[in-house]
């Protein structure tokens, strides 16, 4: 970049360093999670990368309050008043609204899931006629509520895309399933399940995906041991990562 783009701090103006728009960062609002130190959060000297000293908190976004702006609030009003009608108590189903990034997303208890997606779906001012998959997330520190799916929906009636995310404890880790709504969920939620470990209760035919159905454990959760597995191809056997290579 030329002296001509830049300040006499070396910053460019065009791009000025806040919260705002640096990834992950959220300053002290939302709800803190645990607290990270090193730049992967390695322990005992395995952190390579040169950042073992840096500590940051991890938080999750917090409930927005209205106006949310633009077509949000109007979703989050046929929502609400969409479960009234069915004499279900909006309160009841959904837990939070966030407004994070410009993107809209409902918190959404799990035993009310499928009836607030087939509203998403059904109601002619919603219209949320297409999910576009679901993704598993681990937190472990998120106490009661370590795992996290998420659900993508697009309105191609509206031109509109939000967000429904469910959580369920490490201890009992059921979510209902959407295959009933949304049928193309079938291979997303199996992924998930394969991945992460969440059962999708109802699922015509929830088994693994990805891994052998023998595999022991969810690869993509965060308590899932890092290297020392060893991976056989094609009757060949691979050597776990902490036998081929030395950092010493």
């Amino acid at each position: 970049m030329s002296d001509a783009h830049q300040d006499a701090d070396g910053v460019n103006p065009e791009k000025a360093l806040s919260a705002d728009n640096l990834p992950g960062q959220r300053g002290q609002g939302g709800e803190e999670i645990r607290v990270q130190r090193g730049m992967f959060g390695a322990n005992n000297g395995g952190d390579t990368s040169g950042y073992g000293g840096l500590v940051r908190s991890v938080r999750l976004p917090g409930p927005a309050s209205r106006p949310y702006g633009g077509w949000f609030d109007e979703v989050a009003d046929e929502l609400e008043g969409a479960l009234e009608e069915q004499g279900l108590l909006p309160g009841n189903a959904i837990e939070k609204t966030v407004v994070d990034r410009g993107e809209l997303t409902f918190h959404i208890e799990r035993e009310h899931l499928v009836r607030v997606a087939r509203t998403l779906r059904d109601d002619p001012a919603l219209r949320f006629e297409l999910c576009t998959g679901v993704s598993g997330v681990h937190y472990p520190n998120d106490k009661g509520r370590e795992l996290h799916a998420v659900y993508h929906l697009r309105s191609i009636t509206h031109n509109r895309v939000i967000r429904l995310e469910v959580s369920c404890p490490d201890g009992d880790p059921h979510i209902p399933s959407l295959f009933s709504v949304y049928p193309t969920n079938d291979w997303h939620e199996r992924e998930t399940y394969d991945f992460f470990g969440i059962v999708f209760d109802g699922h015509p035919a929830l088994t693994r995906i990805m891994m052998p159905d023998d595999w022991q454990g969810h690869p993509q959760r965060k308590d899932y041991p890092l290297g020392g597995i060893p991976v056989e191809y094609k009757g060949a056997q691979i050597p776990a990562p902490d036998q081929r290579r030395s950092y010493s």
